[in-house]
């Protein structure tokens, strides 16, 4: 798992968390447009994130 990818997976939790807490404390149920936006986050997350099965791995070329 690559930088990025770590990096959507703690931007999902803390969104849906976030929205979680926010619409528990107050009651409006507004705040579930950000369990919306995280649950979308993370399907993104998914699709993107992921090399095609049997591709190596890309390497860097000290070269450059």
């Amino acid at each position: 798992m690559n930088g990025a990818l770590k990096a959507a997976w703690v931007l999902t939790a803390f969104v849906v968390l976030a929205g979680l807490g926010f619409w528990i404390g107050t009651g409006r149920p507004v705040f579930a447009v950000f369990i919306v936006l995280g649950v979308l986050t993370g399907v993104g997350a998914l699709l993107t994130g992921r090399t095609a099965p049997g591709a190596p791995a890309r390497k860097e070329d000290p070269a450059s």
